[in-house]
């Protein structure tokens, strides 16, 4: 299916566009106090979570609380005013969010690489006008991927030159957070075919979001369809992110480990839905010898080793944060490429525990487990189709050409 074949028939459906709050967003001050918040944070969008993805029920008021929070600016540079707090400290708080509700957690994804790519590639005048927006607690949402393209990286949107603004033109889809954003970052060609980031308001004459996204996992990601009619953005907001590819930088690895702490989320709260259901409702069995659930061997050793997993990916989540750090100071070839490698072997295994501790579930709680009134399959139906990102099984090919021959990885979004 080619682009000029989707079919737009729900156009009507369009979602209109949300005030924003009237109340400047908090500045988190540091590392510990934005832990500290999104760990208050998470036990709040815990509470309903199930229900929200039940019912479809879009998380407006934990979106507003989220991104007031300040937990939407804390990798804005200091120079900015920003807390510009680390990479690990940054994937621990999508981490802590995502396992409250992972689709909350995914759609700060794209904002905050954004962000990141604001500062590689953006002039100093660009960067303070951006990084002020984000910091009253403006949302970037995305319009990145189209649908029926031979390739993630192959984009028909274009956008023309007029004057001190440009005209966007093209369909997108999986556009994660757009529902719900203040301003809508575009992924757009120029006549030269480099990509860039047209910044558009969410409710800019021409600029249509569609609710039809229908995935049966992260189920309120706020995604759908944008159509992009002749929308006009000025070039105060047309960003060169194709520079962010052209030399190293940080900017695919950092979009990458916002993709692991998601994943690490849901595999956290996928082994504590067990442990919880194990311990409160689940009967031993009657081969076991043992009067409860919890004290059967072979779910102690089960739940031994999905922890000791999680824990693993964990770590190697951290040592990829501390690489970007690294390299966002310093970006060569060498660090670069160090990033890249420990961010990808952080999704291998983040990737495998989501999808290991989502399914054990079921077999340690036992049949009960399946009943629709606790909604557990959401766990595997989230980590199900957020691992479909992009393909870990590319990701062991990055790891052996580069342990192997030396290889650096590719320098795109992916990597």
């Amino acid at each position: 299916m080619t682009l000029s074949q989707v079919n737009t028939e729900n156009a009507v459906q369009a979602v209109p566009a949300i005030p924003r709050p009237t109340a400047p967003a908090h500045v988190i001050k540091d590392d510990a106090e934005a832990i500290a918040v999104a760990r208050g944070l998470a036990t709040e969008f815990v509470k309903e979570s199930a229900k929200r993805d039940r019912e479809r029920i879009w998380p407006v008021a934990e979106l507003d609380a989220f991104s007031q929070s300040g937990l939407w600016s804390i990798n804005v540079p200091k120079a900015f005013g920003g807390p510009e707090v680390s990479y690990a400290t940054l994937a621990k708080v999508i981490e802590i969010i995502s396992a409250a509700d992972s689709s909350i957690g995914q759609i700060a994804q794209n904002h905050l690489g954004v962000v990141a790519a604001i500062r590689t590639v953006s002039d100093p005048e660009q960067q303070k006008l951006l990084f002020a927006e984000v910091l009253k607690g403006t949302r970037f949402g995305n319009a990145f991927s189209e649908f029926g393209s031979k390739r993630a990286v192959d984009f028909e949107t274009r956008f023309t030159d007029a004057g001190d603004h440009v005209v966007v033109n093209g369909r997108k889809f999986y556009s994660s957070g757009a529902l719900l954003a203040h301003l809508v970052p575009i992924v757009a060609l120029d006549d030269e075919g480099r990509a860039w980031y047209a910044i558009a308001q969410r409710d800019a004459p021409g600029l249509t979001v569609i609710d039809d996204w229908s995935s049966f996992g992260q189920r309120t990601t706020l995604s759908g369809t944008v159509l992009l009619d002749n929308v006009k953005v000025p070039k105060t907001h047309l960003v060169p992110g194709y520079k962010g590819y052209e030399v190293p930088t940080a900017d695919g690895a950092i979009f990458q480990i916002i993709q692991v702490a998601v994943d690490t989320g849901i595999a956290q709260a996928a082994i504590d839905e067990t442990v919880d259901f194990v311990r409160t409702k689940s009967r031993a069995w009657v081969d076991s010898g043992v009067e409860n659930a919890w004290d059967d061997p072979y779910t102690i050793q089960a739940v031994g080793d999905l922890t000791l997993r999680l824990h693993a990916a964990q770590a190697l989540l951290e040592k990829a944060g501390y690489a970007i750090d690294r390299a966002v100071l310093n970006p060569t070839a060498d660090t670069v490429a160090e990033a890249q490698i420990a961010t990808a072997e952080a999704k291998v295994l983040s990737t495998e525990i989501a999808i290991a501790a989502t399914n054990k579930l079921f077999e340690l709680a036992g049949t009960r487990s399946t009943l629709a009134e606790h909604n557990l399959d959401r766990h595997w139906r989230n980590a199900r189709t957020h691992t479909l990102h992009d393909p870990v099984r590319w990701k062991y090919s990055i790891l052996g050409k580069f342990f192997l021959n030396g290889e650096k990885p590719p320098l795109h979004a992916w990597s």
